[in-house]
């Protein structure tokens, strides 16, 4: 006898359904399970014989084969576990119902314990939503993957312990509906901004790009407070729709160990330590999963002490940064996940971090050009911002004056963006950080002023095409901030400062964000 039941597998961070085909004749006893199945499906053979027995069911004593269809799929993972299961059982006649229906419009997930219970399995969101492009309207899956499964609407949930529950729920008619239900995750305790002394210029580029979704790079002496700024930025972050949600807790629910308990509505910070590896930063294996990169997808990738990151796991992270995606290949599969982030970087300026204080830097010139040259100048050319961070003085660490809360800057951010939400309502992004050249002519309208001072920087400081992007990005973002349609003088050239610091190189600002005029100081020149 023949039967089909209907499983799922993931590649990258996407579900594919796969049909489970059992048919049982006369010949050699054995299990045979066939379609690329990993080594974990292989071993699935000896948890379903004895799963079927200690729930109190006879496994068949005849030629068995398994058929995970479509064949040229490659599979892995132990959630095929229950499908086979059962596919042995209705194929035995041991499970017999009026119609094949359930089988048709019911998807089963979920691995079995030698017991007979059945465990969770990774990455059920993305299964779910598989399903519901499908049409599947029931999906089985272990008790602790419910609150899970339950964020994806329109499908009916049934949370199941055993493989003796399954076999009970097939026969109720209809099987109970479980309320599907959204949950927010905890909100964590974030640094708020109130508790930075100073460094109010760091904060106006923090809140710039937040605004937009643009990356930034911190350079400044050790303590001077980059961490803990970069920190701070989650808290005016505005919050994730519910595409980006569901978007991001699909990525969670594949690399969490454990089960996702509701839908993640803030905005990740991922800070990867620098010895962290090529592979765990972008991804990879033998079956490509996500890495730092995707977890921090919708979010923020601080990279903390940013010379001291490898130089293979730097360079990688140059095509993500322009297509907002990464593709890893390996042997036997090429996944693509997804990788819109805000990079956020700090690092010190040299080797003793000492190079902006005056005196105190103990680096030789070869030393200051070796440490500077861990960084690639192509890298850097991605990066939105540069800014210094000074160190803090004595009056202002010492003051006991609060500065502007994260909830206040938040409502500004909110603002800049919902703007940017309307005027991109059409397109496939929906912040400054990611607007393409070719939609610059169409989105970024420069008044004339403004372009007459962009193309006479671009012409005497060498920038180059992709600097000339940035800055025009980020000049929307500050126009937005300003609630102009029109990028004028002012917006400009305060976004062309942010791309004007140099590695070794101390600058000052001279005047007001809409003065041109910087004062660059080299010290390796004195």
């Amino acid at each position: 006898m023949l039967s089909r039941i209907l499983g799922c597998v993931l590649h990258g961070i996407a579900g594919n359904i796969v049909e489970v085909e059992t048919f049982i004749s006369n010949g050699i006893p054995s299990l045979e399970i066939i379609g690329q199945g990993d080594s974990t499906i292989k071993e699935s053979r000896e948890r379903v014989k004895a799963a079927i027995k200690n729930s109190g069911f006879e496994f068949p004593n005849r030629k068995i084969v398994v058929n995970l269809s479509p064949a040229l799929l490659r599979k892995q993972g132990t959630g095929f576990d229950l499908p086979i299961a059962l596919g042995i059982l209705v194929a035995s006649g041991q499970v017999i119902l009026n119609t094949e229906d359930i089988f048709k419009s019911s998807m089963f997930l979920g691995e079995l314990s030698l017991d007979g219970s059945v465990k969770g399995v990774r990455g059920v969101i993305s299964m779910m939503l598989e399903a519901q492009r499908h049409s599947i309207k029931k999906v089985f899956v272990a008790e602790e993957n419910y609150k899970e499964a339950s964020i994806v609407e329109d499908i009916v949930i049934v949370g199941v312990k055993s493989l003796k529950d399954v076999i009970s729920l097939l026969y109720c008619e209809p099987p109970p509906r479980v309320q599907v239900r959204k949950r927010k995750s905890p909100v964590s305790k974030l640094p708020d901004f109130s508790e930075v002394k100073g460094h109010a210029e760091a904060k106006r580029a923090l809140e710039i790009a937040a605004s937009g979704g643009h990356s930034i790079l911190m350079l400044g002496s050790p303590g001077s407070g980059k961490t803990m700024l970069a920190r701070c930025l989650s808290g005016i972050l505005p919050e994730m729709n519910y595409s980006e949600a569901l978007e991001t807790t699909q990525i969670f629910s594949i690399c969490s160990k454990n089960s996702i308990s509701g839908l993640i509505s803030k905005r990740p910070f991922r800070a990867p330590h620098h010895s962290s590896t090529l592979t765990s930063l972008t991804g990879g294996g033998r079956f490509p999963k996500p890495g730092e990169l995707s977890l921090a997808h919708n979010g923020v990738l601080f990279l903390d002490e940013l010379p001291e990151f490898k130089g293979e796991a730097l360079e990688a992270l140059r095509q993500p940064l322009e297509d907002g995606v990464i593709t890893v290949s390996r042997l036997f599969s090429s996944e693509e996940f997804p990788s819109k982030v805000m990079l956020v970087c700090a690092a010190n300026p040299c080797r003793c971090g000492m190079l902006f204080d005056e005196g105190r830097c103990r680096c030789t010139p070869y030393q200051k050009a070796e440490y500077l040259s861990k960084i690639s100048g192509p890298l850097l050319d991605r990066i939105d911002m540069n800014i210094q961070v000074a160190s803090v003085s004595f009056s202002q660490i010492d003051s006991s004056e609060k500065g502007e809360k994260s909830a206040e800057i938040r409502e500004r951010v909110n603002s800049a963006r919902k703007i940017q939400e309307r005027r991109f309502k059409n397109e496939v992004f929906n912040c400054n950080g990611w607007l393409p050249l070719k939609l610059f002519k169409k989105y970024c309208l420069l008044s004339a002023e403004a372009g007459d001072v962009l193309e006479r920087v671009y012409s005497n400081k060498n920038f180059s095409g992709r600097e000339y992007t940035r800055v025009i990005r980020v000049a929307r973002t500050i126009a937005d901030m300003d609630c102009c349609e029109t990028i004028e003088v002012k917006h400009i050239s305060e976004a062309i400062q942010f791309k004007q610091l140099k590695w070794g190189e101390e600058f000052d600002y001279a005047g007001k964000s809409d003065s041109m005029d910087l004062v660059f100081t080299d010290k390796r020149s004195k």
